[in-house]
């Protein structure tokens, strides 16, 4: 068992510290859930709030397979048992990506409903047949479509990244790391750079495209409203950013030869993202 000895393979001193930051942050994730679900969705049934609380949830269960890819699993390595551990491996990876998508669902909901909120007056109208021309000629219909394929597609991206091929996802360092393990990988090919085709498709455009789209969106929220909203969509943008800065930090330090900067930069501008979140959906005009 990961416990039983008194060293580590790989569990380093930054490892435990950094581990523990995380795990801080899985706690302030749960936090946050409970107060937009409990709190602000529970008072005022708005689904902003509802899809806030989702988002949070499951960033934090997605967190908690993530740390168990990088820093828990990796002990289990006993050197003759490479495809129990690659597999338990990648269904944590498997994992956390789904609950992670899952949660950008959650993220896409809120700006679906700050991009296309419900017309008044369109609904005092609704009183006509309900015939397929007369459903899409009513706006709230349609923006209750827009808004659902919107959460749909995140969805969709967490369900393949669950359930397709070790062949697309499977990380191309386990070949070396795991000398047992013979699989054909799916990739790539950049010249004579070559990635799985899945896990290039997820790190390279699907995520940058949401970690771009989710913050701008809100940054344009900003502009184009004034006082406390101002304020409040402002400072999503920035927690947001931030947040999404420290999950790139992490995956780019891994290369660098800093543990310490690896281990404690990430997870603190992660908690201060957190921080702001919270500032910025704390005004009582958005109740």
């Amino acid at each position: 068992m990961i416990f039983s000895e008194a060293s580590f393979q790989y569990f380093s001193v930054w490892d435990f510290i950094e581990s523990g930051l995380y795990f801080m942050i899985v706690g302030f994730f749960i936090l946050l859930c409970f107060y937009f679900l409990f709190i602000r969705y529970r008072t005022s049934k708005k689904l902003y709030w509802l899809f806030f609380s989702v988002f949070f949830i499951c960033l934090g269960i997605g967190r908690v397979f993530f740390i168990i890819y990088y820093f828990y699993a990796p002990e289990l390595y006993t050197g003759t048992n490479d495809i129990e551990v690659v597999a338990f491996l990648m269904l944590n990876y498997r994992l956390a990506t789904f609950f992670t998508w899952i949660g950008t669902s959650g993220a896409v909901g809120v700006l679906g409903i700050l991009l296309f909120p419900p017309d008044v007056e369109t609904e005092k109208r609704s009183g006509q047949p309900e015939t397929a021309k007369n459903w899409l000629n009513n706006k709230n219909n349609v923006k209750r479509l827009v808004r659902l394929v919107l959460i749909i597609i995140p969805i969709i991206i967490g369900i393949l990244a669950l359930t397709l091929s070790d062949e697309l996802f499977m990380d191309p360092g386990f070949l070396d790391d795991y000398p047992g393990i013979s699989i054909n990988l799916i990739t790539i090919e950049f010249g004579s750079w070559s990635y799985p085709l899945g896990r290039f498709l997820l790190n390279f455009i699907f995520q940058p495209l949401f970690l771009a789209l989710i913050p701008f969106i809100f940054i344009y929220l900003a502009w184009k409203t004034f006082g406390v909203l101002r304020k409040s969509y402002a400072l999503n943008a920035i927690g947001l950013l931030l947040y999404y800065t420290g999950r790139i930090l992490q995956g780019a330090l891994n290369v660098a030869a800093f543990p310490h900067f690896r281990a404690t930069l990430p997870p603190l501008i992660i908690l201060l993202a957190l921080i702001i979140l919270v500032i910025a959906n704390n005004y009582e005009q958005l109740k």
